[in-house]
């Protein structure tokens, strides 16, 4: 890809993230939203209309054949993602794709092979992962600035009611707490401490059979453990707390986004460390990918799919754990 040109993002769905997404991104210098893609024509061209982009939609498989387009940006439900992304690939379009990546790791590992295979740029939407703040946090504890981590504690809960007709409540669309807002805690704690030896896990299931609160203690061999919740009954405060042997590390409310924490160690004052404020938002995540779509590279080191593969393992074992069973892991393979 040119390193003079803007990057032309497509994106796919007009919900909510994408509008966020949309917002952020045209706020960045080098690049354009050329298209957007709904299942609707209407959705389609009020979207574009919104936000100013040339190209609308009433389907996938318009934009997916825009030669305009460099990148494709899946904001659909994640019930949609494999559909989506496996379309968008095998289209020989890069995707970025919103999480929970997919509804379970087999579909997860499909979408990667696939990009492999056909030597694609793929990477989860999991915008923790390329904030600088959690960068510093992360090789914070490497260097051994608390020690050997002993504890990772982090939540996400809203509060609801949401009706039996909501997506939340819905086995087909992947409703419940654990695949719309538990993935950043995992998420969290796999970032510090990878892959879990041990899972446990417990809920309160709806009369759909999809969790509404759920609470998951994870473990490894070297002694650390994960205490994380989430839950769509309840708002909870949204941090995160790091500890290890030596001090620890608070992260404020909004724990997945946020532009500080506060470093804590035995004898000494509190170190609060901030962002610099240069990009916000969806902005980092956007800017990985550009960065690696213009060095030539098929997955992004900040966000690699090795991990993200691995995040979806944990979250299938939690459901395993929970009794939660969707239809698409009934499902055959596409």
């Amino acid at each position: 890809m040119s390193q003079g040109r803007a990057v032309r993002w497509g994106v796919l769905a007009t919900g909510g993230i994408a509008a966020r997404f949309t917002t952020d991104v045209r706020e960045l210098p080098d690049a354009e939203v050329v298209a957007v893609a709904s299942r609707s024509d209407a959705s389609a061209r009020e979207f574009a209309g919104r936000f100013g982009i040339p190209r609308a939609y009433g389907d996938w498989s318009g934009l997916l054949a825009d030669e305009d387009v460099d990148v494709v940006y899946v904001a659909t439900p994640h019930s949609a993602h494999r559909s989506a992304a496996g379309l968008a690939l095998t289209a020989g379009k890069p995707v970025l794709c919103e999480k929970a990546f997919t509804l379970n790791a087999r579909e997860a590992g499909e979408l990667v092979s696939l990009a492999r295979e056909r030597g694609l740029f793929l990477m989860e939407a999991m915008w923790m992962y390329c904030n600088p703040v959690i960068l510093r946090l992360v090789e914070l504890v490497r260097d051994g600035a608390i020690g050997s981590i002993r504890t990772v504690q982090a939540d996400f809960g809203l509060q609801g009611p949401f009706d039996a007709g909501h997506r939340l409540r819905d086995p087909a669309l992947g409703g419940g707490a654990l695949l719309d807002l538990g993935v950043y805690p995992v998420s969290f704690a796999q970032l510090l401490l990878g892959e879990p030896d041990r899972v446990q896990a417990d809920a309160l299931l709806s009369p759909e059979g999809v969790d509404l609160n759920t609470g998951m203690l994870l473990g490894w061999d070297s002694g650390a453990t994960a205490l994380l919740t989430c839950s769509v009954t309840a708002r909870t405060p949204v941090t995160a707390t790091v500890t290890g042997t030596a001090g620890r590390i608070e992260v404020p409310s909004g724990f997945f986004s946020t532009e500080r924490f506060v470093l804590h160690r035995a004898g000494a004052e509190p170190e609060e460390f901030t962002g610099d404020g240069a990009l916000h938002g969806l902005q980092y995540e956007a800017a990985e990918v550009m960065r690696c779509l213009r060095a030539g590279a098929t997955e992004s080191p900040l966000v690699p799919l090795d991990g993200t593969l691995a995040v979806m393992r944990t979250l299938d074992a939690v459901r395993d754990r929970i009794g939660v069973r969707l239809p698409a892991d009934d499902a055959r393979a596409a």
